[in-house]
This record gives C-alpha cells, structure tokens and sequence, in this order.
C-alpha cells in the first residue's frame, strides 16, 4: 500500500480542504512512553492539537504511530506522562475513559462491525446504551450519517453483504453517530482493494471540510497533502519532524523524514 497515496492522487485528490483550526489546544501529550515488555514503543512523545486541527501521521511499520492514537482514548495505556483530551487528564480513573471515549471516536483498519446485526443496528449501540439516546432519536441520527457516508440504502443489510469499502464507510457513519470532538483513524484503507480506498477518502476528506478533529496514520500521502494542516513523521516511538503538508513534502528538514518520503512516493 505503500504507493496508493501517489498512485490515487490524481482522481481522488483534489484542492486542499481549508482549515478550521482554533488556537485552543483540545489534546495535549507531554512525555508520553510505553513500552511493550522491553521494546520502548513511544520515546517522550510531546503533541499539541488544535481544535479543528487535522494532522496525518505517517512512518515506517513500528515506529509507534498507531500505539499514539490509540492511547488518545486508552485502547493502550502508558506507563510515563501526561494525555488531556478537552481538559481532561487521561489515566486509569474509569470514569474519565468513559468520558474521553464518548468524545473520541475511532476508525480501525479492520471493520469490527457486529456480523450478526444489520447496518443500523450497529449505528444504533452506542448512541443508545452510552449516550442514552432515545431509539427514534438516534434512528434519526444514523440515518443522517449514513447518508454522510452515501450508503443509507444499504441501512436494513448485514456487514457480511456489504464491500470492504463500505464496510469501512459504515465504521465512520457508526463512529459518528456519537458525535465526538476528535476522529481518530487507524490506517483506515489498509485493508481495502485498491478500487476501494477512493470511495473511503472521498468520505474522509468531505468529513474533514467540516471541522472536525481529526488525527489520521496513513500511509495515503495524497491525502496528507488535501487535508492535513500538519504531517507528522515517527520513526523509533518518536516524533522526527512535523510540519505543514507543502513543506513536509517539498522540503523536509530531517534527513530520515527525506529517507521515508523517498521510498513511499518512488513510484
């Protein structure tokens, strides 16, 4: 995958989506470290995101990009220094994790969707059992997403009838359905058939023109450079170079970032 993001640049890429980040900072990571047993996977992390902001991370397979975004809503704990996601300290307290996670929406490379319940039932769970929604309310509310997401003729079928593509799409629409403050994304497109990667940007970059937060690791560089206020590179559980998309690509500062890019973009 790692040349998609130039390959599908020409027709899935289009002008840069403006930005609508505010100078209020709604996640700060200072000296963030986990380790796995002995393999120090992220080195004093420090990352301040804006509300609104959209950042892509990008970097080598193990240099601990995924393991950050998915400690921003404690799907991996840290063992050394601080995550505070709109005011928020995120630590072992049970109560804060449900709260940051009702505020945090994540998309996984793979679907996990429940195979045994139609689209909208999926939609349904968490605006119901979480956030208490009344049934017809977030009926109302997936509906709406779903056609965000350009699938809501597909609402009555079961994830096992569906593409990978939209399969993925619903994963959003679900996602957005407790309409969280951030999107994370985790490699979204990495299990997806070429032909099917276009249709989940196309939904990722209209989401994006909406002024979300979002924080995205791909691997899609194409669509870095259409949506991302900042680009930033990990390599080794760090943070090598972050930057705005036009000088990330064009000019680098960091001889392993211009390594990287070298590689990805070669074809």
């Amino acid at each position: 995958m790692a040349d998609d993001g130039a390959t599908l640049e020409a027709d899935v890429i289009g002008a840069p989506v403006a930005s609508a980040a505010s100078d209020e900072n709604i996640i700060q990571v200072t000296d963030l470290n986990k380790w796995f047993g002995e393999f120090h996977v992220l080195n004093a992390v420090n990352l301040n995101v804006q509300k609104g902001e959209r950042i892509v991370v990008c970097g080598p397979s193990g240099s601990g990009k995924s393991t950050l975004i998915r400690c921003l809503n404690h799907l991996e704990a840290h063992q050394r220094g601080e995550i505070v996601i709109d005011g928020v300290e995120l630590n072992e307290d049970v109560k804060k994790i449900e709260a940051i996670r009702c505020e945090v929406g994540m998309v996984f490379q793979q679907f996990n969707l429940f195979p045994h319940l139609s689209v909208l039932e999926n939609c349904l769970l968490a605006p119901i059992w979480v956030r208490k929604t009344p049934r017809s309310e977030a009926i109302d509310m997936a509906m709406h997403y779903l056609e965000r997401v350009r699938i809501p003729e597909q609402a009555d079928k079961y994830p096992g009838q569906l593409s990978g593509g939209q399969q993925q799409r619903v994963a959003i629409a679900r996602a957005l359905c407790m309409q969280p403050k951030i999107m994370l994304f985790d490699e979204p497109t990495s299990a997806l058939d070429p032909e099917m990667i276009k249709e989940v940007l196309d939904v990722m970059i209209e989401l994006a023109g909406s002024g979300m937060t979002m924080i995205c690791v791909t691997h899609e560089m194409g669509f870095a450079k259409t949506v991302a206020d900042r680009v930033i590179f990990m390599d080794g559980g760090q943070i090598v170079e972050a930057a705005p998309p036009r000088q990330f690509f064009t000019n680098p500062e960091q001889p392993r970032t211009r390594e990287f890019l070298e590689q990805i973009l070669q074809h």
